[in-house]
């Protein structure tokens, strides 16, 4: 339930703006995102919205876990 909370704040924080990232940035989240879900479309997500996936992924304990809040927080972002 902490994870689901804090990912839907993260969330909140990309979409408002909060969150700003450079572009290398966003590319080395992107990697860290396809290393665990190789499959993730992360083409719809702007910069800030990766980074802010990528810190939840490295958040979650559990790999089972880790894929299935990064796929659902990709999913509600795209």
């Amino acid at each position: 339930m902490k994870t689901l909370i804090a990912s839907t704040l993260i969330a909140t924080a990309a979409l408002t703006g909060v969150a700003s990232a450079a572009p290398s940035a966003a590319a080395n989240a992107a990697r860290v995102i396809e290393a665990s879900v190789p499959n993730a479309d992360l083409s719809g997500l702007s910069d800030q919205q990766i980074v802010a996936v990528a810190h939840t992924l490295q958040q979650t304990e559990g790999a089972a876990k880790k894929i299935g809040v990064t796929e659902a927080l990709i999913q509600s972002l795209n």
